[in-house]
């Protein structure tokens, strides 16, 4: 499939097809180039491909045909002109930040970030005399008053890791492009098959692939795209000279892994929103946080800006952390773990885990309580899910 074959295909035809490269053997599956280097037939080609006078590749830290065939397919099913490939989800994360700005600039970003986006932006750019302003995602007005003239962009989840909170990309898009600013959203949890971030208003998305677009817990990975101009001016030679280079080997596994995206979220959607009514208004239920349902407290923003709900699901369980434990304990088919969209059903503490570097009052700003627990709905069937999880709550 060419590229511009590409755009004549619907998504999930796109996640099978789009950017193959085949060798002269004619290989149905992608081929894998396991290979750090490439030869040239005379110097004289490889000057010209070091000039970029010629196609081709250089060295796999730069791009190598595997990556690249990753990187042409996820850009064709978001609907972006470029994506670069990265060694993992922060990876993504930190170029997609670092790429843009310099000592001198400013950041605004939301609180409600992974634990690990939130070092990035409040504690690691700083060190580089990049200032940075934290806001309420979901209050517009805070967004507009944190611009300054040095504003270079605004970064954001949606929905956010872990209380699942929705933030209007489209209306904070207008107001970061009114202050000059670009914006970059992380739109893992909704994945680029509920949520389409660059058609909202977004210049960049980024994806820990990692999660939902390998599926299986196999490997590591991250992807930024966006604008070929917003990649070439902010992206490419930043990866290209720092080096967090996605493996070709990874690459392979993550393309099999888009084979199979659509029909894996689609039915990990489906039964996350079944066992979300089942277990609401449990008595053993302090909370629960779902992107799918009516009493999500942001639930026009969804309709508005999702095609559906999510795979992930906050539950706050009665009794704090010690209630919260014993709920995990009791689970026998769920497995307790940090990593989220994979094929098998996995909960984690996030007051513990991934945001256990945050003060306590941080994580009380942000709804994380000691006895939230955020649920990765895997593809087991739905009653055993249910059962387990009814099982466990009577324990908690």
């Amino acid at each position: 499939m060419s590229a511009s074959d590409d755009r004549n295909y619907r998504p999930e035809t796109r996640l099978l097809h789009a950017g193959t490269l085949r060798s002269q053997f004619g290989e149905t599956s992608e081929a894998l180039f396991l290979t750090q280097g490439f030869v040239y037939d005379t110097a004289e080609a490889c000057e010209a491909r070091f000039k970029g006078e010629q196609p081709g590749y250089l060295y796999s830290r730069f791009s190598n045909p595997t990556v690249a065939m990753f990187e042409a397919r996820i850009a064709a099913f978001e609907g972006a002109e470029a994506a670069r490939a990265t060694a993992s989800g922060m990876a993504a994360v930190t170029a997609s930040v670092m790429g843009q700005v310099k000592a001198g600039d400013h950041i605004v970003a939301a609180k409600a970030l992974f634990g690990s986006c939130r070092y990035v932006v409040e504690d690691l750019m700083p060190r580089f005399g990049v200032a940075c302003t934290l806001v309420d995602g979901t209050d517009l007005n805070q967004w507009r008053n944190a611009v300054r003239p040095n504003t270079k962009t605004f970064f954001l989840e949606s929905p956010t890791n872990p209380t699942l909170e929705v933030v209007d990309i489209a209306e904070v898009a207008k107001i970061a492009h009114a202050g000059g600013a670009t914006l970059v959203v992380d739109n893992v949890f909704a994945t680029p098959l509920w949520q389409s971030p660059l058609q909202l208003g977004a210049d960049c998305v980024v994806y820990s692939a990692t999660k939902h677009i390998d599926g299986q817990g196999r490997c590591l990975g991250g992807v930024v795209l966006g604008s070929e101009k917003f990649i070439q001016d902010n992206i490419h030679m930043l990866l290209r000279q720092t080096g967090p280079a996605m493996s070709p080997f990874n690459a392979w596994v993550l393309l099999k892994g888009l084979e199979t995206l659509s029909v894996r979220v689609e039915r990990q959607t489906e039964t996350a929103a079944k066992i979300a009514d089942t277990l609401a208004g449990n008595a053993k239920l302090t909370r629960l946080i779902y992107p799918g349902r009516a009493d999500h407290p942001q639930a026009d923003i969804v309709r508005k800006q999702m095609r559906a709900g999510s795979n992930l699901i906050a539950l706050e369980i009665a009794g704090g952390k010690a209630g919260a434990f014993r709920f995990l304990n009791a689970l026998k088919l769920i497995k307790i773990t940090n990593n989220l969209g994979d094929a098998k059903s996995l909960i984690t503490h996030p007051a513990t885990t991934t945001h256990q570097r945050l003060t306590p009052e941080a994580r009380a700003e942000l709804g994380i309580t000691d006895g939230l627990v955020r649920l990765s709905v895997g593809l087991e069937h739905p009653d055993d899910l249910t059962e387990d999880l009814l099982t466990a709550l009577k324990a908690a």
